[in-house]
């Protein structure tokens, strides 16, 4: 089967609850990390215009929830990632009748932002970035590990976002399900209900988020699964003895292509037998496991393709051998530094 043989017109995405936030978010979203990054993901302005032909091809195919974070963008870029996105939404809602997209940001766990006012604060300066107010606002990550004094600011921080009317809905990033449940009864007692957790989660990156998928479903949280396709590794694009992606990726990839290997070719088989991409396969996984999955795109490619892996689920047996094949690989992708226990 050839690429784009996989590509018909957009499925209609289903909509699903977002935590107990009274919000209707696409079964799958898009993440923006590399929107604005040069030194991972090679971005540069001359991307812009086709940047704003993904976004406007998302939303109209369904697509309502954006990823992106106040650290988003490398260098004189800093904050590059929301920037486009403002840009982006207005340039779509001005020849759309108004149409705007939810915008989930992560706001940096800077070790400044030590009071709730700056939190207020940083997601007032996200909001003007994005020209517009901010719907999801989301901790980055947890201080837990390294100056724990400091998560009680950040929760503070969220619960005044949600009290003072700045978000639409509350959110946090790389807890693990120990951490998870301290700040969802500490949210709970201020009468503020956490939506979601978003973490690492892929057929590469399975142990740490199963575990808290459980929690997630017992607290009646959404799970965002970040990195689906492991880095690129799941996209299909890159086996052993190809060209490898340019940059840091490249270190991790020459380590590791050949040990993921035999899961690619379980992908595959699954993919071959139903019409779809690895990518396609991959990403649906995680829809099926109950996620919310927000790949990348830089380009109209990536967007057919993460738009052709929703409105259809895997069966009970595709998972299981996918499961299977990814049990065989020999280790999972490194969790992110800041993931907690």
């Amino acid at each position: 089967m050839g690429l784009f043989d996989a590509f018909t017109a957009p499925p209609k995405l289903q909509k699903v609850p977002f935590g107990s936030s009274g919000l209707q978010v696409s079964e799958i979203g898009i993440g923006t990390w590399s929107w604005g990054n040069r030194f991972l993901w090679g971005y540069e302005p001359a991307m812009d215009s086709e940047l704003q032909s993904c976004f406007d091809l998302c939303v109209s195919s369904g697509v309502n929830l954006f990823d992106t974070g106040d650290s988003y963008g490398t260098g004189d870029l800093n904050g590059q990632s929301e920037k486009l996105l403002g840009e982006f939404m207005e340039a779509y809602a001005a020849k759309n009748g108004g149409t705007y997209p939810l915008i989930g940001t992560k706001f940096a766990t800077y070790p400044w932002r030590l009071t709730p006012g700056a939190m207020v604060k940083a997601c007032e300066e996200s909001a003007e970035r994005l020209r517009r107010p901010v719907d999801v606002g989301q901790i980055h990550w947890s201080a837990a590990n390294y100056a724990p004094w400091q998560e009680r600011a950040l929760w503070d921080g969220l619960v005044a976002l949600y009290k003072g009317g700045y978000v639409k809905a509350v959110g946090v990033s790389n807890y693990g399900p120990k951490q998870l449940r301290k700040i969802h009864t500490y949210l709970s007692d201020q009468g503020v209900p956490l939506a979601a957790n978003q973490i690492q989660y892929s057929l590469l990156s399975r142990s740490v988020g199963e575990e808290v998928k459980e929690v997630c479903d017992e607290l009646g949280l959404s799970m965002i699964a970040y990195s689906p396709l492991g880095l690129g590794f799941l996209g299909g694009k890159y086996r052993a003895g190809s060209d490898l992606p340019v940059g840091p990726r490249s270190f991790i990839f020459k380590d590791r292509v050949q040990e993921v290997t035999p899961l690619l070719e379980s992908i595959e088989d699954v993919g071959t037998a139903r019409g779809k991409t690895t990518a396609q396969v991959a990403l649906n996984w995680c829809i099926s496991k109950g996620t919310i999955p927000i790949p990348g795109a830089k380009n109209l490619r990536q967007v057919e393709e993460n738009l052709g892996a929703a409105g259809w689920r895997l069966s009970a047996g595709e998972m299981e051998a996918l499961d299977v094949a990814a049990r065989k690989v020999p280790r999972e992708l490194v969790q992110n530094i800041f993931q907690t226990k």
